[in-house]
């Protein structure tokens, strides 16, 4: 029987209740146990596709394309828990299949209320992960006890516990013991209101997680225990880390979270074995040697923007032994005369995906000086787009090269929709989302992967245009990934460049702590052997059916000034427009057994989305 821990938190938003669900799924994974994960997300929003990432982060794309919260990347990073779309519901898709039903009829002539229609689809879409093959499944609660939108969260929770063995559900309850500097004091009081407005509910919280900047002295854990009736060894410190946040399932398991879990749901569980993740905190506390890179994007002034690709970069770091300094950088602030200076002295540039024409400029600039002071240059997604734009122009001579996105009239639409989605009026309608394949040429690619062909996780629309592939090409970009039936372009290298490696899907959703992706191993690599003074990586010769004559590299080079001191700050943007480019007049064609818009692999029913 499939046994279910629920996850709640109080006092603020953002304590970290999916790093602390996730973690406790590492800790039970590793005393031997099937584990789900699953998140209920109270805003009314379908799922989080269409969102600002200034407001919520992120949007975290699983296999089968389902744009998805942020913390489904914790659990993924921290747990080998299978991610499907059945694992994050929102308000919004809650009330959604509640109305298509009463539409339909389903409900007989019922009036159709919160309680108990919504609450029923609730524990309906608990129930969804149960299997005979799942020990536990992790069911975290998001927002704040006391918010009006997460109550009917709140309620069929409390009704599923009651509707089950008293065995088989557990509540733990993420808290934050308030620090006043000033007195010198942990404060519990907030900790003992949000506790008491969750009993109101009806919900007792079986275990207490502290949030805490300072230890907790035993007496403020028998006071916490008396006024929220939590036993005392029930009673968690989760104190702030000073490494890594890879410390968190190592703390969980000190305080004994399995010992209390086990005991609740009547499991024996044993010791977990942590030793991959006490590995991987040493070699944060012991790293000695420092890299710098540069990550250039538009939305950089919320960190959980492009949370993904720095766990995926800290990955890589602790692969390869390093400590990463990031230096972040606003694309929409970057111009000519200020580029080499804020780039100047990184050893990596990063550009990652994106939407829209706020910032673009900055994004080539910065490919422009990886390409000519043969830095590093990793771009993904958008970052593609940004690197094949900048070559089109300045190493092939088509003055005006753009992506249609851009600009609807460009002279030279090296990046464009396919046929078929300009035919497609809704703007949900042209997404390439979720797991594709990619069939891998000689190159570096290749040579990090060490195989032919990987499936990787897309979330973008426009695409490389192939009429233009055979100019790119001759010139020294060497296309080294392709999907394998529509021979759409994934990946793009220059071959006469230390480590110039481009991507058209997401690598940062398949990283892990203790398995780093390996397009962000080497690229960390060969910014280490720039840093140090040697040869930014070894490659294999790009070749196969994509290998021209030689290649040839931009006439002009720039001086380095010296390093920018501070991250620039960035506006807010706004959202994507659809462009519908027809073919200009003199643009290249392609041979006819590619053509410039080849049908797309799978036309998913996505989001406009704001970042990706």
């Amino acid at each position: 029987m499939t046994k279910h821990i629920f996850v709640t938190g109080g006092v603020v938003s953002s304590l970290g209740k999916g790093l602390t669900a996730a973690s406790l799924g590492c800790i039970l994974e590793n005393c031997g146990l099937r584990v789900r994960m699953q998140k209920f997300d109270p805003y009314i929003n379908v799922d989080p596709g269409t969102m600002n990432p200034y407001q919520h982060g992120e949007v975290y794309v699983l296999d089968d394309g389902s744009e998805m919260d942020l913390d489904l990347g914790h659990y993924e990073r921290f747990t080998h828990a299978p991610l499907t779309r059945d694992c994050n519901f929102t308000t919004g898709k809650i009330y959604q299949s509640v109305i298509r039903k009463e539409r339909a009829g389903e409900y007989l002539g019922q009036t159709v209320q919160v309680v108990p229609h919504i609450t029923d689809e609730i524990k309906a879409a608990i129930d969804r992960l149960c299997a005979p093959d799942v020990d536990v499944v992790i069911t975290e609660i998001g927002g704040t006890v006391g918010d009006i939108e997460s109550l009917p969260f709140l309620e069929a929770i409390r009704q599923y516990a009651i509707e089950h063995p008293t065995s088989e559900c557990a509540f733990i309850h993420l808290t934050l013991l308030v620090y006043l500097a000033a007195s010198g004091e942990l404060k519990t009081k907030p900790t003992q209101q949000s506790v008491g407005k969750l009993r109101e509910i009806g919900i007792q919280p079986d275990i207490l997680i502290c949030r805490t900047t300072q230890p907790m002295t035993d007496e403020m854990r028998k006071k916490i225990s008396l006024f929220c009736n939590v036993r005392p060894e029930s009673v968690i410190e989760e104190r702030d880390v000073a490494h890594t946040i890879y410390e968190v399932p190592v703390m969980l398991r000190d305080e004994g979270i399995h010992r209390l879990v086990g005991k609740l749901l009547g499991i024996q569980l044993g010791s977990p074995d942590l030793s991959a993740w006490e590995r991987i905190v040493e070699t944060v506390k012991t790293a000695r040697d420092t890299v710098e890179i540069a990550v250039v994007g538009k939305y950089i002034e919320l960190n959980d923007a492009y949370k993904s690709i720095y766990e995926a970069i800290s990955h890589a770091a602790i692969e390869n032994g390093v400590r990463v300094s990031l230096r972040k950088l606003s694309s929409d602030k970057l111009g000519p005369e200020g580029v080499e200076q804020a780039l100047a002295g990184c050893h990596g540039i990063l550009v990652p995906g994106g939407f829209g024409g706020r910032g673009v400029e900055g994004k080539i600039l910065a490919a422009r000086m990886a390409r000519e002071q043969r830095i590093p240059y990793f771009g993904l997604c958008y970052g593609l787009h940004m690197a094949v734009i900048e070559f089109a122009r300045n190493v092939c001579g088509l003055t005006g090269a753009n992506s249609t996105e851009i600009d609807p009239h460009t002279p030279h639409p090296v990046i464009a929709l396919l046929d078929e989605q300009q035919r497609v009026t809704d703007k949900g309608g042209t997404m390439r989302l979720g797991s594709q394949p990619c069939r891998l040429l000689p190159g570096r690619a290749r040579s990090a992967y060490g195989r032919n062909e990987v499936s990787e996780r897309h979330r973008h629309r426009y695409e490389v245009n192939n009429a233009y592939r055979a100019i790119l090409t001759e010139r020294g970009m060497a296309f080294t990934g392709l999907h394998p039936k529509t021979d759409l372009v994934e990946i793009a290298e220059i071959t006469d460049h230390p480590w110039f490696v481009s991507v058209q899907y997401h690598p940062e959703f398949k990283s892990k702590p203790t398995a780093a992706h390996p397009l962000f191993r080497d690229f960390v690599k060969a910014a280490r052997e720039r840093a140090q003074g040697g040869p930014a990586g070894a490659r294999e010769p790009a070749g196969g059916e994509e290998r021209q004559p030689a290649a040839r590299r931009a006439a002009s080079k720039g001086k380095r000034g010296p390093a920018s001191a501070a991250p620039s700050a960035v506006d807010a943007g706004t959202p994507p427009g659809l462009t519908r480019p027809g073919r200009p007049a003199g643009a290249p064609r392609a041979p006819a057994r590619r053509g410039p818009c080849p049908p797309p692999p799978r036309r998913t029913r996505g989001r406009a989305g704001w970042a990706g």
